[in-house]
């Protein structure tokens, strides 16, 4: 895995925790701004926060008895300044056409805000039900001793409990996978049919995570619209021609929703059934190349291909993801109807093809080196006429000096 840049997490942590100081100072005044958003007014009370990688929520009580809110706003220095607003738009339009168009289960959304509406100009705001719950990796991870170990599926899990989280999350996915755009993008309502469609461009997990991780990301190079096709899109990412023409085979659609950040970390369930009580944080959903769709949740051991690269191995992953990746086929088989070619039958294409390898290591560019040369490298791919060979010892002069540069700067800041 590429490091991240050590002087904007820096910065974006500073950013943060001025911003968390100002939260905290206000955080009578935003109970009383939940408080006068409910019906009748009633008396609000502060009830804990609830802390995520890109947001902080602050949970209110009633003196009323009526159900609890939370008032979620996007952590700057964690979620690009430039992006926080487009963020919580997205979810909210993302999250009604969750609520409209399937059953799985997704907060509520009472009333959200721009900057401008919020109290002492904290963010873009989201203010939602409250929903019970047990994180479900939490329930299916192999016991740690510390918090910082890594959260990895129990090898001893439940397989009866297993499937039936399956069995939910295999009718999410085939829900999601019957929903079709004609492009790529960020999807809201068109508001003269009353439809939806991808109507702007995408807000990408990756995109947020180069903004708030390089130092000086340039930002004239992002898409300002959406993709009528997929090979547009993938050539966005990265120009790895000979890839995508290998990898990319469903150019212009339909899309499907994809959800970068779709994991049982962000699912809440109830600790004795494991029935799953709600789904969060969609603010990285877009309309996304079908094939995105087609693959096996890169999930199912809890930790990410990417991290079992860096401090693992390729065969152990594969070993123990095999496995689980054939018991959620199972669930999905269960769930699937007969007709069309069967999700399943394409997910099991992806993993054989290494469709799979491709599209995770592009949506990750702080990790598509390790998962290039360890799954996705052919015989023969590193051979360079002379003109890429010239271009390449260019490119190593430049990241030479840029180093350079960037170590001299270390040493002023953290001497």
């Amino acid at each position: 895995m590429t490091v991240f840049g050590e002087l904007a997490e820096t910065d974006g942590d500073n950013e943060f925790k001025a911003w968390l100081s100002k939260l905290m100072d206000a955080k009578q005044e935003i109970v009383s701004f939940v408080s006068s958003r409910r019906q009748n007014q009633p008396t609000g009370e502060f009830a804990g926060y609830l802390k995520g990688s890109f947001n902080l929520s602050l949970v209110i009580k009633f003196n009323d008895g009526g159900p609890k809110p939370v008032i979620r706003f996007p952590k700057p220095g964690h979620t690009a300044t430039a992006f926080r607003e487009e963020k919580v738009r997205n979810e909210v339009n993302f999250l009604e056409l969750m609520r409209e168009k399937t059953t799985i289960p997704v907060p509520r959304v009472l009333i959200w805000g721009t900057t401008e509406d919020s109290p002492q100009r904290l963010g873009p705001f989201m203010i939602m039900d409250y929903v019970d719950g047990t994180s479900l990796a939490t329930l299916l991870k192999q016991p740690t001793q510390t918090g910082q170990d890594e959260v990895i599926l129990a090898t001893d899990v439940d397989d009866t409990k297993l499937d039936y989280v399956y069995d939910q999350l295999a009718d999410y996915t085939l829900q999601l996978s019957q929903l079709d755009f004609s492009t790529i993008g960020a999807i809201s309502k068109t508001p003269s049919s009353n439809g939806w469609a991808a109507s702007s461009r995408a807000l990408t997990y990756n995109m947020n995570e180069l903004h708030t991780v390089v130092s000086n990301y340039p930002t004239d190079g992002l898409p300002t619209s959406p993709f009528t096709s997929a090979k547009d899109f993938l050539h966005s990412l990265a120009d790895e021609h000979l890839l995508i023409s290998r990898y990319c085979f469903a150019d212009t659609g339909p899309f499907k929703p994809y959800c970068d950040d779709l994991q049982p970390t962000n699912m809440l369930a109830d600790p004795n059934t494991f029935r799953i009580t709600a789904v969060l944080d969609w603010e990285f959903t877009n309309s996304m190349p079908a094939q995105f769709s087609y693959h096996p949740p890169w999930w199912l051991l809890l930790l990410g291909p990417d991290m079992w690269l860096e401090h693992h191995s390729i065969e152990e992953f594969v070993t123990r993801y095999v496995p689980r990746m054939e018991q959620f086929l199972r669930a999905l088989e269960r769930g699937e109807s007969e007709g069309n070619t069967l999700l399943s039958v394409k997910m099991r294409d992806s993993w054989a093809t290494g469709r799979f390898w491709f599209d995770y290591g592009i949506r990750k560019s702080f990790d598509i080196d390790a998962v290039y040369w360890a799954a996705l490298h052919k015989e023969g791919d590193d051979a360079l006429d002379d003109g890429m060979r010239e271009e390449m010892e260019k490119l190593v002069d430049v990241k030479m000096e840029q180093l350079k540069a960037y170590d001299a700067e270390c040493q002023v800041r953290f001497p």
